[in-house]
């Protein structure tokens, strides 16, 4: 099968079969075995001095392992059948939208057990959010692992295959892990960090593109291109400031990290600022909206090859 074959198939797969639990519950994900091993050099590698080089060293064994495993499962002789379903499991649409409406659900039954829902998504302070800012976590949410999670890894399967979409996922995990800057990871983990923008550079961009055109937010431009720098992330404020403007909301804002009220700048801050659940829902049609693109787009290219 070609690329873009492969890459419409695991798109409507996961749509259909999201996550399997009753996998999950027998074996490791694939992702969680990335994350054991990023974890096992952390413990090995982030100790006494040359940390940064260390992190260097540790990231390029990690693209390296990607890549290797990416070409030979790409080798096998099963007509694409097992690519299918790596991409399958790394690009989970379905998965990401179900999280989002569990905060939604849990919000339309009580503020605690919202603040309760949406702590398994971000790595904010929960325990204080009123209804906006849990309204609002979970969307910022939405929109970055909407770009994280699901262009991305698209993006990077169409230019370079397998490899190139299992030496982003170790990126990208790599940075969720050990790409903090603090004293414990601000050098070790400071190649993960880096390299991740980089390969989300344009990803971020192209999410915000797509959010915008499938909302009919044709005159977004504007406003993404001058709030987007607004977010203390590179590639962050991209998918935020598109997901605010199209919904006509305030995003980014204030926040509380470990105890500590962080005054960040909103991103579209001429808008609404009172949200609820109901515009969780509106942006995760906004998510579906940017898969059918995707799969718009990727049967167009298979159709040409």
């Amino acid at each position: 099968m070609s690329t873009p074959l492969i890459l419409l198939i695991a798109l409507l797969l996961d749509a259909v079969l999201g996550e399997p639990k009753w996998l999950w519950s027998k074996v490791s994900h694939p992702a969680v075995m990335m994350g054991n091993l990023i974890g096992w050099f952390d413990r090995i590698s982030n100790t006494g001095q040359h940390k940064k080089q260390k992190g260097i060293l540790v990231l390029l064994i990690l693209c390296s392992l990607g890549a290797v495993i990416g070409i030979l499962l790409a080798k096998l002789p099963d007509y694409g059948i097992v690519q299918t379903l790596v991409l399958a499991i790394f690009v989970a649409q379905k998965s990401l939208v179900e999280h989002v409406k569990d905060v939604a659900n849990a919000l339309h039954q009580s503020l605690p057990q919202g603040r309760k829902s949406v702590a398994k998504i971000v790595g904010r302070d929960t325990g204080s959010m009123n209804e906006s800012a849990v309204a609002r976590s979970a969307i910022e949410s939405a929109a970055e692992n909407l770009s994280d999670g699901i262009v991305a890894p698209v993006f990077w399967f169409l230019l370079l295959g397998l490899p190139g979409l299992l030496i982003y996922k170790f990126t990208n995990t790599a940075d969720s892990m050990i790409g903090y800057l603090n004293d414990k990871y601000g050098d070790f983990g400071w190649a993960a960090a880096r390299f991740d923008d980089v390969l989300n550079w344009i990803p971020a961009r192209l999410t915000a593109l797509l959010m915008a055109l499938t909302s009919g937010a044709f005159g977004a431009g504007k406003i993404i291109l001058r709030d987007a720098p607004l977010h203390r992330s590179p590639n962050a404020g991209w998918p935020e400031a598109a997901m605010a403007k199209t919904l006509n909301i305030a995003l980014s804002g204030p926040r509380s990290y470990d105890g500590i009220m962080r005054e960040f700048p909103y991103v579209y801050g001429e808008g609404r600022k009172d949200l609820n659940a109901d515009d969780i829902i509106a942006a995760t049609h906004i998510l579906w909206r940017v898969w059918g693109a995707l799969v718009f787009i990727t049967t167009i290219l298979a159709l040409s090859f």
